[in-house]
């Protein structure tokens, strides 16, 4: 655990603490003490209590939803009695509100808590709760399971609230139906309690007789209703698979798209088309250059009257409804980096049904703006195929939406210009060398440089130098890694205190400590370069969260497992769980072209459709292991003298 998460947890303990603390000094305060130990105790009669409401005294409000949120943070706190006083001294529908207010804080609570503190407040919330909470993560029917043991007795809010948290959903989707759930049970107790006051204590007693009843029955057979709820969970699990079989994009749907990204990258963008597109030839490939994820809505918005097929990382794919919107758009997905039979198979039949096969060769984003390199085989591609193949180059998209950076920056230019690279026959006869030539020669960016010919732009963003820490991890000054920290423009080293500030056009003012994020970059990239020369044994070594494709497509990642990555002249190295069982994979370092990045996020490579997603301790070395596993690949070639 990093000194951050740490410092993280033990303030918001402190935090809770504290209001824990205040909110029972107010509970037991004064004559708020009676009215809080009336509740259980019965000291106050009904009657005393509306005469005390009456004079309507917000505290009686408070101390009633201030225990009905306990009630839900502490399971061992019964509901019943607060929810029958609410109905005797508020009434039906006031009684309702007020302990609805109290379920909502503290389905609320818990939710913040266990986003802080993860799986170790299940030591605490899942004594009794015997669900398969394996099987609820990729069940369809999380909503019906979790009203169904609001339903069940003997079950707290609490333990209700945790399932739904640990079933990964989003909180609108959660205190949703955390608070809808325990509605009807919040209807039964304040009911209660407006019933023994509006009519008589003796319906009101023949109704708690039944409801008791009911209760015990229920309590008798609580394993067979658990059993059941197993069953209904594992009835739904149905796989979900991001196989695709490639299909024309529909136009009825890419219009709308089209119109909003009209709106969005030539309004507030300035979205400008250099040169006018040309007809293609069809079948034909189109090789677009990468530094930004925008780049889809580019290179969708030029192309779309021509029906491009697009090659998507398959990440996206194994989102069930992302997934299928994609399809829609006539895209497909590949395994970045590795073999992809399905993906192969999917390129040929574009081609051979004469359609446009888009495709960005880079496979990855741009980290500081510049020209990624390309998998050899793509070359080869190219040349096997044996059709006309375009060159679509933009130029600014990466410096209106950096991989790093948080925000669109307003005042944004790109400009867009594609051209006829090869003729089919042409393309046939080159050799491989010549094709890697040309190609890399249309594709080549450099996004600073390009902004030297456009002294008249101005980014503006209010953000503009926030997520700079998730690719500059080298502190040019004292040398401490991951000591980097960013807030709006300025970018400062925790370690040191090293302070610049980044300007609307990139540049760091006074040019120090260097003239730009690029040159830092370059600079830190140079670094572990002479690092690896000087260190035969280099090896970088974090903990890492493994992340597998999701099963049932309600997300895309699903944990997997935990354990400790090593990145070595060997390859990388991972020794943990995976699915509940302790395994060593190995992946030699012929085998990896690149460890693909999110910045700030994980680092990944995919293994045929499946993909390794580690999350590492520190999210922000995400970038070192990109950076070491291009330069022990460009090592070992230069030692073999054979591209791997």
């Amino acid at each position: 655990m990093n000194k951050k998460s740490t410092a993280l947890k033990v303030t918001v303990g402190v935090v809770f603490v504290c209001l824990f603390f205040l909110m029972l000094v107010f509970l037991f305060w004064g004559e708020n003490a009676t009215l809080t130990k009336a509740l259980f105790t019965g000291d106050i009669s009904g009657e005393e209590y509306q005469e005390r409401i009456s004079s309507f005294h917000l505290t009686d409000y408070l101390i009633v939803a201030f225990l009905a949120m306990l009630q839900v943070v502490f399971t061992f706190l019964p509901a019943e009695p607060v929810q029958v006083i609410a109905g005797i001294s508020f009434g039906f529908v006031n009684g309702i509100l007020c302990c609805f207010i109290g379920v909502f804080l503290g389905s609320t609570v818990i939710y913040l808590l266990y986003k802080i503190y993860g799986e170790r407040l299940g030591v605490y919330f899942n004594k009794n709760l015997n669900i398969d909470f394996e099987g609820a993560s990729t069940s369809g029917r999380i909503a019906l399971v979790i009203f169904v043991l609001y339903c069940l007795p003997a079950i707290p809010y609490g333990l209700i609230c945790f399932f739904a948290c640990t079933c990964q959903i989003k909180y609108p989707r959660y205190i949703f139906l955390t608070t809808l759930g325990a509605l009807p049970s919040v209807c039964l107790g304040v009911g209660l309690g407006h019933v023994s006051v509006a009519y008589s204590w003796a319906i009101s007693l023949a109704v708690f007789i039944v409801l008791v009843t009911l209760l015990l029955l229920l309590f008798r057979y609580r394993e067979p209703l658990f059993a059941w709820v197993n069953r209904l969970l594992a009835k739904e699990k149905k796989l979900y698979s991001s196989k695709t079989t490639v299909r024309e994009y529909s136009r009825h749907l890419l219009t709308p798209l089209y119109l909003g990204s009209r709106i969005l990258f030539f309004g507030r963008l300035k979205f400008r088309v250099k040169a006018t597109v040309p007809v293609p030839e069809k079948p034909c490939i189109v090789l677009v250059n990468h530094g930004s994820f925008n780049d889809f809505a580019f290179a969708g918005t030029m192309l779309r009257r021509h029906s491009p097929n697009f090659i998507v990382a398959r990440l996206y794919f194994y989102h069930k409804w992302l997934g299928r919107l994609l399809k829609r758009l006539g895209c497909f997905p590949k395994g970045m980096f590795t073999s992809d039979a399905e993906s192969a198979m999917n390129c040929l039949r574009v081609l051979k049904r004469g359609g446009m096969l888009a495709m960005m060769p880079e496979a990855r984003l741009s980290t500081a703006g510049t020209f990624e390199d390309i998998q050899p085989a793509t070359y080869s591609f190219l040349k096997s195929a044996g059709v006309p193949v375009y060159a679509l180059h933009l130029n600014g998209s990466y410096l209106a939406k950096p991989k790093w950076g948080k925000g669109i920056r307003r005042g944004s230019l790109v400009e867009g210009e594609m051209r006829l690279l090869f003729e089919g026959e042409e393309v046939k006869a080159l050799d491989v060398d010549t094709i890697k030539l040309r190609v890399d020669e249309a594709l080549y960016y450099d996004e600073l440089a390009w902004l030297e010919a456009h002294p008249e732009l101005r980014y503006r963003c209010r953000k503009m130098a926030e997520g700079l820490e998730n690719i500059l991890t080298l502190c040019p000054s004292c040398g401490a890694h991951c000591s980097i920290v960013t807030k709006r423009r300025t970018v400062r080293c925790s370690s040191c205190g090293l302070t610049c500030r980044m300007d609307s056009r990139y540049a760091f003012e006074g040019g120090k400590p260097f003239e730009n994020f690029a040159a830092w970059y370059e600079w830190q990239v140079g670094e572990m370069h002479q690092l690896m020369l000087n260190d035969p044994d280099f090896a970088l070594e974090s903990p890492v969260k493994l992340m597998h494709a999701s099963v049932g497509g309600k997300g895309m990642l699903r944990p997997a497992g935990e354990g400790t990555c090593r990145l070595s002249r060997e390859g990388l190295l991972y020794e943990g769980t995976e699915d509940g069982k302790p395994v060593t994979r190995v992946w030699p370092l012929d085998s990896i072209y690149r460890l693909l990045f999110g910045a700030g996020e994980d680092f990944e490579l995919y293994e045929g459709k499946e993909i390794y997603y580690f999350v590492p301790e520190e999210k922000r070395s995400c970038v070192d292991w990109y950076i070491a596993s291009t330069l022990l690949r460009q090592e070992a070639e230069q030692k073999t003298g054979v591209t791997l």
